[in-house]
């Protein structure tokens, strides 16, 4: 599996991935069903936002974005979906391991992402994905500004050898 940039055609395939409105809301927070294409090509337009898709030797199987703060030198990876074909199949980590891995590209810097409590199967994913959870401080702290509260877990590049 490999990452390419999304074509405009991605969109509609992504946006059909969320299979109800609640599913919507976990994936991006945005409760409609079917969710609209237009949504999707939008966040490719944002400033910072690099968008992502995940595909197979059969199509796509998984998009997600790298979210840059250059001010805080860090990342966010962030609307990651699974195809529902492909889920519970390791798609999920090797997703985050390819958006790791190029972020990695650019130089270190300390990832984050932010997942909804409710969200075992993620949960789970980002762990097996070796990502941990943050510590209780800032979380309080990031959850502050939040229309709810999320479990925040980050991956933290390899000190560098002096």
């Amino acid at each position: 599996m490999r990452l390419v940039e999304p074509t405009t055609a991605a969109a509609a395939i992504v946006a059909g991935w969320s299979r109800s409105a609640e599913e919507a809301v976990v994936w991006c927070s945005r409760a409609e069903h079917p969710f609209p294409a237009d949504v999707v090509r939008g966040w490719w337009t944002e400033p910072d936002v690099e968008a992502w898709l995940l595909v197979s030797d059969e199509g796509p199987v998984g998009y997600g974005e790298i979210w840059l703060d250059e001010p805080e030198d860090e990342v966010e990876l962030a609307r990651l979906i699974v195809a529902p074909e492909a889920r519970h199949r390791g798609v999920g980590k090797t997703m985050v391991a390819a958006l790791l891995e190029r972020v990695a590209q650019t130089g270190p810097a300390p990832v984050f992402l932010r997942v909804r409590p409710d969200n075992e199967a993620a949960i789970r994913c980002y762990s097996a994905a070796g990502l941990t959870e943050v510590d209780q401080a800032r979380t309080a702290e990031w959850n502050a500004a939040q229309p709810e509260p999320y479990i925040w877990v980050e991956h933290r590049p390899p000190a560098e050898v002096t």
